[in-house]
């Protein structure tokens, strides 16, 4: 289900443009406009889930897809030295749009603990 309220939605159905680095039926991943590292890309179901919190048990096979597509873009990408994966649950977690997806952030080092 796509909302008509949900930024990432109107992108989805290209009422805001985006530079697709992938796309197929049930996905779409494009640079992030606030970029928290030389690469920063958002990988997001193109059904409408709001949160982490909200995954069922049968979207499970979306979940593992978010993975394998970010997997795949930092080898087009040649982040071999390293790379993060990022969901952000709610407020507390800086999540700032109400759709699940996934940060795909390399091309630069990390430090740990983050935030």
């Amino acid at each position: 289900m796509v909302t008509k309220e949900c930024l990432f939605c109107k992108i989805i159905k290209k009422e805001i443009p985006s530079k697709a680095e992938y796309e197929d039926d049930e996905m779409l991943a494009f640079d992030d406009v606030n970029p928290q590292a030389p690469t920063h890309i958002l990988i997001i179901p193109k059904k409408h889930i709001e949160q982490v919190a909200d995954i069922s048990e049968t979207d499970a096979e979306i979940v593992g897809k978010l993975v394998l597509i970010a997997r795949k873009l930092a080898a087009k990408r040649k982040l071999e030295k390293g790379y993060r994966l990022v969901f952000n649950n709610g407020p507390h977690a800086g999540q700032a749009v109400y759709h699940l997806h996934l940060h795909l952030l390399g091309g630069r080092k990390f430090v740990w603990p983050p935030g």
